[in-house]
């Protein structure tokens, strides 16, 4: 049998992608979504017509959803070697103008659906003594950018269980990877889906139009470079196809895969590795 690997978040954008890339390349795909006889259904259908997938209902706020879909992949194919959690949300607003609430909406999402995928899917892998987590994170994972704090605090917690998670794993073989994507046209970012976006429209006013101003125009930015470099969303497909692909123990902790950066991001990642290093020598040798 070919590796078996669970995407969470399949009906649109990156997932969608990548769950068509890596069944065309013969892997055993488990399409995860939510609403699969409901809201879903008619992607749900799609997906399920091509070869090598295999469509699961999964609820990744819902912690019996969540143990439901990976018993049930567990229970037809006896593993699962990779996990790919791409299921998030975005947003965007003034910190101040986001409600606990708000806040806690998209951290449901974007940082506990994360754990509970990994608490669900970890018992399988150590059993396996081999496995790979590949996180969805952000370019910007690394540092913050105003008018989207909340959302980017988030991917920064999913940066530090990747971290954090992969010393924890190593004596188990399994790895765990980061992607950072740059802006790309999903429905993330199109403004078709949604997002979990400030909603205290008292201190939006207060702010005034100076706020929305400069908030306009970093989205004009962001949409400006995307355009400019030509961003397909099939390069996160594609990158995930290559990181299952690579042999076991050599995968990079973080895979930056963002062509506006220029370059920029991979400089950063190498200079917080180096600085990291030297800070666990100090302490630990």
């Amino acid at each position: 049998m070919s590796q078996v690997i669970f995407i969470t978040g399949t009906s649109t954008g990156f997932g969608k992608l990548t769950a068509q890339t890596l069944a065309k390349a013969g892997y055993t795909v488990i399409a995860g979504m939510r609403g699969v006889d409901s809201k879903n259904a008619a992607v749900a259908a799609e997906m399920a017509k091509i070869p090598n997938i295999t469509v699961v209902e999964i609820d990744i706020t819902d912690d019996q959803s969540v143990k439901a879909a990976f018993d049930e992949v567990v229970e037809k194919f006896g593993r699962v070697d990779v996990l790919v959690n791409n299921a998030a949300v975005s947003g965007f607003g003034l910190l101040e103008a986001y409600t606990i609430d708000q806040i806690r909406r998209m951290f449901e999402v974007n940082v506990y659906g994360v754990v509970r995928t990994y608490q669900a899917v970890l018992p399988v892998m150590r059993r396996q003594k081999s496995g790979l987590i590949i996180n969805v994170t952000s370019g910007a994972s690394g540092h913050t950018l105003p008018f989207m704090v909340p959302y980017l605090a988030s991917k920064f917690v999913v940066e530090s269980i990747t971290e954090g998670a992969q010393d924890e794993l190593a004596d188990y073989g399994i790895e765990n990877v980061s992607i950072q994507p740059g802006v790309y046209p999903t429905e993330m970012n199109t403004g078709v889906k949604v997002g979990v976006n400030a909603d205290r429209t008292d201190i939006i006013e207060a702010y005034g139009a100076a706020a929305q101003e400069k908030a306009n125009a970093l989205g004009a930015a962001l949409f400006g470079k995307m355009a400019q470099f030509e961003m397909n969303p099939q390069t996160i497909a594609d990158g995930v196809l290559a990181l299952v692909n690579m042999k076991a123990g050599t995968r990079p902790l973080r895979f930056p895969l963002d062509a506006i950066a220029q370059g920029t991001d991979r400089e950063f990642i190498k200079a917080r590795a180096d600085i990291k290093a030297k800070w666990v020598a100090a302490y630990y040798e």
